[in-house]
C-alpha cells in the first residue's frame, strides 16, 4: 500500500491550507493543498470533507476528466478521486487557485498564499499537478492501492 496525507495546517474564514505528503519511512513533502473551509455543518460546495483516511481511484468519467484529457493529452489517465466519503460524492485531486475553484476538492499548487487575512491561493497549480499527478496515477495503474490520510492539524473549530 502506498501511503499518501495532507496536513491540514492554516484555515481561514473561506479555506484551508496544507500539505500533500508522500509517507513511509520518510515523509516527503509534494506540494501544497487548498480546500474549502471547516464548517461544522456541510453545505454543499463550501465545505471541507472530514478528516480521515480514503481510498484513491482513477475516475474515468464526468466532466472533469473530459476537459483533463484534452488539458493534458496523454499525461491523462483518469482523474484522481477519493472514495467513500461521508456525505460527499466525486472528489477529486485537481487544480485551482481559490476556494473558488472547489466544491469539496482538494486543490494542488507549488506556492500558497496565507488565509488568514485574506481568501487563501495557490499558485503554479498547473506545474504541481503535472509532477504529483504522474507518481499517483502510474501507482493506481500498477495495481498498487493508495490511499491519503487527512489529518487536522489546524484545531478550525
Amino acid at each position: 500500500m502506498i501511503s499518501l496525507e495532507v496536513w491540514r495546517v492554516m484555515s481561514g474564514a473561506e479555506s484551508t491550507l496544507g500539505v500533500l505528503y508522500q509517507t513511509g519511512e520518510t515523509r516527503r513533502p509534494l506540494c501544497w493543498t487548498l480546500e474549502d473551509e471547516f464548517r461544522l455543518n456541510k453545505l454543499p460546495s463550501e465545505t471541507r470533507i472530514p478528516p480521515g483516511t480514503y481510498p484513491l481511484a482513477l475516475r474515468t468519467e464526468g466532466g472533469f476528466h473530459e476537459h483533463y484529457a484534452v488539458r493534458y493529452g496523454q499525461l491523462h489517465r483518469g482523474m484522481l478521486w477519493l472514495r467513500d466519503v461521508p456525505g460527499f460524492e466525486f472528489v477529486l485531486i485537481h487544480c485551482g487557485n481559490t476556494d473558488l475553484d472547489t466544491a469539496g476538492c482538494i486543490l494542488v499548487g507549488d506556492v500558497a498564499r496565507q488565509n488568514i487575512t485574506g481568501r487563501g491561493e495557490l499558485q503554479n497549480s498547473d506545474a504541481a499537478y503535472r509532477r504529483v499527478y504522474p507518481l499517483i496515477a502510474a501507482w493506481l495503474e500498477n495495481g498498487h492501492e493508495v490511499k491519503l490520510r487527512l489529518t487536522d492539524v489546524d484545531s478550525p473549530a
